[in-house]
């Protein structure tokens, strides 16, 4: 069979209506994520998108009922997780950390509640062929 997916383009964390402030406050000014234009067509529905200095994006979506993501989550990297460890200790960002998955990483809940993780490097991706 042909590989038909050729990458991942974004992936979208919900948020309660009305969260484009916080959003803005977490995503851009504590993780540094500069802002995208949605497409007009869209703005509509609320919400704010990112760039990933990979290309990517990330998207903040409206929920109408929201709740909370606990367990699936975004994996963002990071080339330093002291170092992003010490920026969420400075802005009193609650966090975990573990090696568990062979990756050095950091578990942290957004501003809405949602589960992030950050990886130091990636992890590793063996097929199992």
């Amino acid at each position: 069979m042909p590989t038909l997916i050729t990458g991942l383009d974004h992936f979208q964390v919900e948020a309660p209506a009305g969260c484009e402030a916080d959003a803005r406050a977490f995503y851009g000014d504590f993780l540094g994520l500069p802002e995208l234009r949605k497409p007009a067509a869209l703005e509509k529905n609320g919400g704010v998108w990112f760039a990933l200095p990979d290309g990517r994006q990330l998207h903040v979506g409206v929920a109408p009922d929201f709740v909370p993501r606990e367990k699936g989550h975004p994996a963002l990297r990071c080339d330093d997780i002291g170092a992003f460890v010490a920026h969420c200790d400075a802005h009193g960002i609650a966090h975990t950390s573990d090696a568990e998955a062979g990756v050095p990483r950091v578990f942290l809940k957004d501003i809405f509640g949602n589960r992030l993780e950050v990886v130091e490097g990636s992890h590793p991706s063996v097929p199992l062929e």
